[in-house]
């Protein structure tokens, strides 16, 4: 059965096709788990008949229902002809202590000062929130004379689902791989994961941590376009997302009336993310807005009057950053776009992880959902039900930290690891490679805050942290290190890299590039000296840049006269490219006369003829390089490259390591800054005759 096959199946009347709530919002602002909502409910199915059908009902239900500034007066004028009539628009409820009542106003349509029952706002305090909350409403107009207010509600529903079975939802796991889920999880946020590596899928499915996780303090920087706040604005109703320019003590804690002290976002929502952190940048931020905050992100809790409060909601603070990567690491720091009061030690250790959004590529047409995943407004209702569910303790079986992290340290990849198990392993069932992926992660984001730190506040260097655990299950001690320091290892001095056998090319490898180039003399006269090549094993992590043909395999292709290039999977164009890059850095780097150069392949017996001519025409070329190569056909899988001076480099994608490109892309010419597949290297050297 297909993933789609397994999602409807499994999730009977809980589903939705993603691509039918664009189809139906057009330029409306209303958040996606409004339309879903309506969607689940008449689009629920894979018949393209009735889905048809149910997008025509639901498309007359917004025409009919959904309130239109512009139109607000044309339907006020049908409430009162008709007696009532039923809308949907956001509603804010407030105290109106004069008549110890609670009136409504409503957002689209324009009223104020509407009588709502005291029932509807216990059963919603969100609706006193003052951020509003979406509503199916039925208005009634009372006509005659000496009437104080002529508009009532006599029925109000919030648009949201008010109960889910989470047994159900969770028993249901065992019925999808752990790649299935993960790819389910990603229709369900709207995304097409045939476009996205496993890494890619990790940083995106990290976003709903703070819908999963209680008090979980999140940040992420990137590029515009990457979706960093659609999951905040679109997914679910337990959420908000301000824009960080209208955020105030008040708005945000505790708001004084008089002797009254009114709880703010942080009271009523799971979530509360600033969008567009960055455009704070150069603004006096309020002393006392950054000393709450601390305190809030610290303790979960806040001083406002006399009072101390707590709250568990999670603050996600989310913004674009103006430099690369490589740029930011090299003349100032990671956290270099968010505002200038902000930038201090004792605010950005509280943050638990730094969500890497410069890894996530603009979102394109084609980088959205079309196939079914769970209706926004069910997942949000599952999340959060399960933000009570603690697992942090289950870490301590799998990992033992190094004793020289922080508390915060520990309580952020504890943290991080409950939420990434929620999200992928709901049901607590994981393999022991699969817990670790997500250890891994946890420390990594937190390691990234750690790394940033020591450039933002050089107090934390007194205390370095050392990131790296004892795997509980083999005893085997592992170091932990971020992508993006690996990548650009060359930017830091060599202490500062923790961790070379993980693919970190660093100045010891480059050094030793050198014996694959043309020789030089120094101003003596003198060869420099040439570091011997090493037996050794490089393991390389998915999306890791700086990596190339070049750095990998020169050095010990330099001195040989034969090489022997054994690859199963030389055949389709790109594969074949993949050789003739090889081919290119031979030629490149050394001398190439009199070389001899074995391929051995598999063959495809339907392309057999076509593979043989490519062969002959890279023969032909070849010769005019000095180069004789021969090719042959056999059926092998191991992946390795052989030298007549006795090395052997397995390699365990074959020359297939890297990730699928733009031809029209840099990535297309320079292999280095390529994103790569997730691999290992192993340099053994044999006895020659």
């Amino acid at each position: 059965m297909t993933l789609q096959g397994k999602i409807m199946s499994a999730f009977i009347g809980k589903v939705v096709r993603k691509d039918l709530a664009f189809q139906v919002k057009g330029g409306l602002p209303v958040p996606t788990y409004v339309l879903e909502y309506l969607l689940g409910q008449y689009c629920a199915t894979d018949d393209e008949e009735a889905i048809e059908q149910g997008l025509e009902k639901v498309k007359q239900v917004i025409q009919n229902n959904y309130v239109h500034r512009a139109e607000a007066e044309s339907v006020k004028g049908i409430i009162r002809e008709n007696g009532k009539h039923r809308i949907i628009d956001k509603v804010t409820v407030i105290l109106n202590e004069k008549s110890d009542a609670y009136n409504a106003t409503f957002s689209n349509l324009g009223l104020s000062g509407v009588p709502i029952g005291t029932e509807y706002v216990r059963k919603n305090p969100k609706l006193l929130s003052g951020n509003g909350v979406w509503c199916i409403v039925t208005i009634g107009y009372i006509s005659g004379e000496d009437v104080k207010v002529r508009w009532e509600i006599q029925n109000l529903k919030p648009i949201q689902i008010s109960n889910i079975d989470l047994d159900e939802y969770i028993d249901q796991r065992k019925n999808f791989t752990t790649e299935e889920w993960l790819d389910f999880m990603m229709h369900t946020v709207g995304l097409n994961p045939e476009h996205m590596n496993r890494r890619e899928k990790f940083i995106t499915l990290a976003r709903l941590l703070p819908h999963v996780e209680n008090n979980f303090n999140f940040m992420e920087l990137g590029p515009k376009g990457t979706g960093k706040s659609h999951v905040f604005l679109e997914l679910s109703p337990y959420g908000v997302l301000v824009s960080g320019g209208d955020v105030t003590s008040a708005r945000l804690f505790v708001k004084m009336s008089g002797n009254k002290e009114i709880l703010g976002l942080v009271g009523y929502w799971d979530v509360v993310a600033w969008d567009e952190f960055e455009q704070q940048k150069g603004r006096s931020v309020d002393a006392v807005l950054i000393d709450t905050m601390q305190n809030y992100l610290a303790n979960k809790s806040f001083n406002r009057g006399k009072a101390t409060h707590e709250a568990s909601a999670s603050m996600v603070f989310v913004g674009n950053t103006k430099h690369t990567v490589p740029y930011m690491l090299k003349n100032s720091h990671l956290f270099e776009s968010i505002p200038t009061s902000f930038i201090k030690g004792a605010f950005l250790d509280r943050i638990h992880l730094y969500n890497p959004g410069w890894e996530i590529k603009m979102l394109k047409k084609d980088s959205f959902s079309k196939g079914y995943g769970l209706i926004t407004d069910y997942i949000a209702a599952v999340l959060h039900a399960m933000r009570n569910d603690d697992r942090t303790s289950v870490l301590k079986e799998y990992a033992k930290f190094d004793g020289t992290l922080s508390e915060r340290d520990h309580l952020a990849i504890r943290k991080t690891f409950s939420g990434m198990m929620k999200l992928l392993y709901p049901d607590g069932k994981m393999t022991n490679e699969e817990a670790y992926e997500l250890i891994d992660f946890a420390a990594e984001c937190r390691k990234r805050v750690k790394d940033q730190l020591y450039v933002v506040d050089e107090t934390f260097k007194a205390e370095p942290a050392v990131f790296k655990y004892i795997n509980l299950k083999n005893g085997v001690e592992v170091k932990v290190e971020t992508l993006e320091r690996i990548s650009n290892a060359h930017l830091f001095p060599v202490s500062v890299v923790e961790n070379p056998e993980e693919g970190e090319l660093n100045d010891g490898d480059t050094q030793a590039m050198n014996q694959g180039m043309p020789k030089t003399e120094s101003s003596d006269g003198k060869r420099p000296r040439i570091p011997a090549l090493q037996e050794k094993s490089l393991s390389f992590r998915m999306g890791q840049t700086g990596v190339s043909y070049k750095k990998l395999f020169a050095p010990y292709m330099a001195e040989a006269h034969e090489i022997t290039v054994e690859d199963p999977y030389i055949r389709a164009p790109w594969q074949i490219k993949n050789f003739m890059e090889f081919v290119t850095m031979l030629i490149e780097t050394r001398p190439v006369d009199d070389l001899k150069l074995n391929l051995m392949t598999n063959e495809e017996d339907e392309k057999l003829p076509d593979l043989i001519d490519r062969m002959d025409e890279i023969k032909d070329d070849l010769a005019g390089y000095g180069i004789e190569f021969n090719y042959k056909f056999r059926d092998f899988h191991d992946r390795c490259i052989k030298t007549d001076t006795g090395w052997t480099i397995t390699l365990g994608r074959g020359l297939d390591m890297f990730e699928k490109y733009s031809s029209y892309s840099i990535a297309n010419t320079r292999q280095d800054v390529r994103k790569c597949k997730e691999f290992m290297v192993t340099y053994m050297k044999t006895k020659t005759v």
